[in-house]
């Protein structure tokens, strides 16, 4: 919904119970968007944010696999002094 400064003014409680419920609010000046209103989320603490550091670690860690390095994958391509064959 985009509504005009001016009359957003009277009715600011609503448009921001509004946006807290998902609506998206763009306040208008001459025609123009130039404020969006948004929910504020809360934002992770410290420790928070190092339990999901480590799960996305343990995450990766399951998925890597062994397996040639890719240093060496292409060696086949080349001769003894590292010229094409």
């Amino acid at each position: 919904m985009q509504i005009p400064v001016s009359e957003a003014k009277g009715q600011l409680t609503e448009l921001v119970r509004r946006a807290q419920a998902g609506d998206e609010v763009v306040l208008t000046r001459h025609g123009k968007a130039t404020v969006r209103l948004v929910p504020v989320r809360p934002r992770p603490d410290a420790d928070a944010r190092r339990a999901i550091i480590a799960s996305v670690r343990a995450a990766a860690s399951d998925k890597r696999t062994a397996g040639v390095a890719a240093v060496r994958s292409q060696d086949f391509l080349y001769d003894e002094n590292g010229l094409p064959k």
